[in-house]
């Protein structure tokens, strides 16, 4: 048994992978301690689970189903080619210039589910640089003419001390 410790998957993540198709992998991209990948590979999936450091995932990382990939993807060249994927999760990780990348690596009918920190967060803390914040609608703009958006939100949540940007879109 694994011990699962502050593991559950975000209510976003939980609310969309149903809808990520079956058969196929699934990034898990920043992948951090791994709760969304142990999540994803409990609905059935393969997963793929990527992050610069995997040692926050060292109590999960006998999880079946799971294939572990350290890659800094900022530094390192895309190692994921088009198509590749029938669902993409991020969640808590902003790095613009991988955008194209990510939506290129959506299999036809694949789903993105993303959520991360917008403008406004700042004031409730990290992160605090720009260039890891969202701008409003920005998650929006981007997916515009490549994903059929089946939600959006891009709000702040004072009681969680946070202002985040969600988006679930798949691809045509």
């Amino acid at each position: 048994m694994i011990p699962l410790l502050n593991m559950n998957a975000s209510a976003w993540v939980q609310r969309w992978a149903a809808l990520i198709p079956p058969g196929g992998r699934v990034l898990d991209l920043a992948c951090g301690g791994g709760r969304h990948a142990v999540y994803l590979a409990g609905l059935g999936h393969g997963v793929i689970a990527v992050d610069r450091d995997l040692s926050l995932a060292t109590v999960v990382r006998g999880t079946p189903g799971i294939t572990w990939r350290q890659a800094d993807l900022e530094a390192d060249a895309w190692p994921f080619p088009g198509g590749s994927f029938r669902g993409i999760v991020i969640t808590h990780y902003l790095h613009r210039p991988l955008f194209g990348l990510l939506l290129a690596a959506l299999e036809p009918g694949g789903v993105l589910i993303y959520e991360t920190f917008s403008l406004g967060q700042a004031k409730y803390g990290r992160p605090r640089n720009p260039a890891h914040l969202l701008l409003p609608g920005e998650l929006l703009e981007i997916t515009r003419g490549k994903l059929r958006v089946l939600a959006f939100e891009d709000v702040e949540e004072p009681e969680q001390r946070r202002c985040v940007q969600r988006l679930c879109g798949v691809k045509a």
